[in-house]
């Protein structure tokens, strides 16, 4: 098992650490949580978050800590940003592997690995500085305590000490109460309410379980009262109240324009998450488990099985539904769904291994979505290079006209994911209907996995120069300079980060960003002159008197 380990971890260095910094930050998010990391080297306050040198009031520091840890040791750089979520994914490899192995055996622990490696979003979210990769780790490893403890309680002989008897417990609270501090008290909504569908279920039976719900609802508390507390006591409860203001106001209105339909984020899981959403599909409900399995039942291993079966369901279907009902619509709201979707889509694999169940569901959606988004892909070059039918699409937007018009060099052989993600989804299709299913996995997923790895280098990289790349550049010509960059009419934080603002920093040099046609009413102040403009954004410089 030691040799599985070190190639789980050769996996994910090879995987999620090379090019981290190949491709500029994206706004919002991630430029946002860098600047914030950065803020706290330049000012040395690791206690309160800030942006523009101003209290940031939407998230804890935790996530932060780690990516200012990480530009002390790298730099400050895209790299550095996003260095963590690359550990995040070597450490959820690796766990997802021992837990697999713990309930199944080492054929589902690799199918659970190879589920995370292949799919796209699970994937992508390692190779990004956003927040939620280790919240939702620190999630289910919470969650995944508390279950532990139970089994443990209910069969285990008794322990001869009370840390022997509560310290899964104690541990799925710290990793609860460490959710909290990295992205706030979503983390302990999620579980409470996974854990009272649980115990729902049961008709609200279970020898201690209200008291187990207590003392881990104790034990979260007082971890990520550790951090809210020194807040209040530094500076008031400021923070906190304007922190809980703004949770609520994600869940009753659009924050910042993100709004969207209530079926969002299912066509975010069954896409973005392809090839396990189509094999976690016959597992979202019920139990599948089929006769020959069912003669297991009665042993302790498959009871667990079950169990932990029904628990990931739960989970799945909490964050889906909560998320949905969420007026604030972003891809990453529904990441913590990544968990069950992977070890779900792992299980009907497994099972087709052991016990020759192939639901019909998966065999129609493997080749429906795969051919689909391996076409889609490989048609992006194509539409770059020959975009008139883009251009026709967003014919009353000036700045999307101005960004597709940009000097672009797209190669038709970087349609090439498209096209592997498309073969690898026909031989697994075909190795399913043969009754091969550990050898469609390997094809499905390993095609995914390169297909993930490949469509970052080629496709993400091109995007980004459409979309943004030349304001950022804008802001790097800038770095070092005394002066002021003001971005009027559009929300960014990329000017901060790029161009490194100092605190208190005053000066007479003034350039001002917009994007064409909002330019009209600065083309009027005569104090200010054009001093350039590429790819929809336009740039203005104060003219010295």
């Amino acid at each position: 098992m030691r040799r599985d380990y070190l190639i789980v971890i050769g996996l994910a260095l090879l995987f999620f650490f090379p090019f981290l910094g190949g491709v500029h930050l994206f706004d919002w998010d991630e430029i946002n949580f860098a600047e914030c990391a950065r803020e706290m080297l330049v000012t040395g306050d690791w206690i309160r978050p800030q942006i523009d040198f101003q209290p940031f009031f939407e998230k804890p520091p935790l996530f932060f800590w780690a990516q200012a840890l990480s530009m002390k040791m790298f730099g400050v750089n895209e790299f550095a940003a996003r260095f963590p979520n690359a550990v995040c994914g070597l450490v959820t490899l690796l766990l997802v592997y021992r837990i697999g192995l713990r309930l199944h055996d080492q054929m589902f622990a690799w199918l659970w690995v190879l589920a995370w490696l292949g799919s796209f979003l699970p994937h992508f979210y390692f190779r990004s500085g956003i927040i939620d990769p280790w919240f939702n780790l620190f999630i289910f490893g919470g969650l995944y305590g508390f279950i532990e403890f139970r089994w443990q309680f209910l069969t285990a002989p008794k322990p001869a000490s009370y840390w022997q008897k509560y310290r899964w417990l104690l541990l799925g609270g710290f990793f609860l109460g460490i959710a909290t501090m990295t992205k706030g008290p979503t983390a302990y909504l999620i579980v409470m309410l996974v854990l009272g569908l649980y115990w729902a279920r049961y008709r609200f039976r279970g020898k201690g379980y209200l008291k187990h719900l207590l003392l881990f609802s104790a034990a979260s508390m007082l971890v990520a009262g550790l951090w809210f507390g020194l807040e209040i006591a530094l500076h008031g409860a400021d923070f906190v109240e304007r922190f809980i203001a703004y949770q609520i106001r994600l869940f009753s209105t659009p924050d910042a324009g993100h709004g969207g339909f209530w079926g969002y984020h299912a066509v975010v899981l069954l896409i973005g998450c392809f090839p396990v959403s189509v094999f976690a599909l016959p597992n979202l409900w019920g139990d599948r488990q089929s006769e020959d399995e069912l003669l297991e039942s009665d042993t302790l291993a498959a009871c667990q099985r079950s169990d932990f079966g029904t628990w990931m369901q739960l989970l799945f279907w909490t964050a889906f539904i909560l998320f949905s009902l969420v007026r604030t619509k972003i891809v990453h709201y529904s990441s913590l769904c990544y968990f069950p979707l992977t070890y779900l889509g792992a299980t009907t694999i497994w099972r087709a291994i052991r016990w020759d169940v192939r639901p019909k569901l998966t065999t129609v959606f493997l080749p429906l979505v795969g051919v689909l988004l391996g076409l889609a892909v490989m048609a992006i070059p194509y539409l770059g290079r020959n975009n008139e039918p883009l251009k026709a699409m967003f014919a009353d937007d000036p700045f999307a006209l101005a960004a597709l018009a940009a000097d672009v060099q797209w190669k038709v052989w970087e349609g090439l994911p498209g096209l592997i993600l498309l073969v690898a989804t026909l031989v697994g299709l075909y190795y399913w209907q043969k009754n091969r299913p550990w050898l469609a996995a390997q094809a499905v997923f390993g095609g995914g996995a390169v297909f993930s790895a490949l469509a970052m280098f080629f496709i993400v990289c091109n995007i980004e120069a459409h979309s943004q790349r030349a304001a950022i550049e804008f802001y790097e010509e800038k770095c070092g300079e005394e002066c002021q960059i003001v971005p009027v009419g559009f929300k960014t934080y990329a000017h901060l980060f790029y161009a490194c603002k100092k605190p208190g920093a005053d000066s007479s040099t003034i350039y001002l960003v917009a994007k064409v046609g909002k330019v009209d009413s600065l083309a009027q102040l005569s104090d200010y002159k054009e001093v350039g403009r590429k790819n929809g954004f336009v740039f203005f410089e104060k003219v010295k008197k």
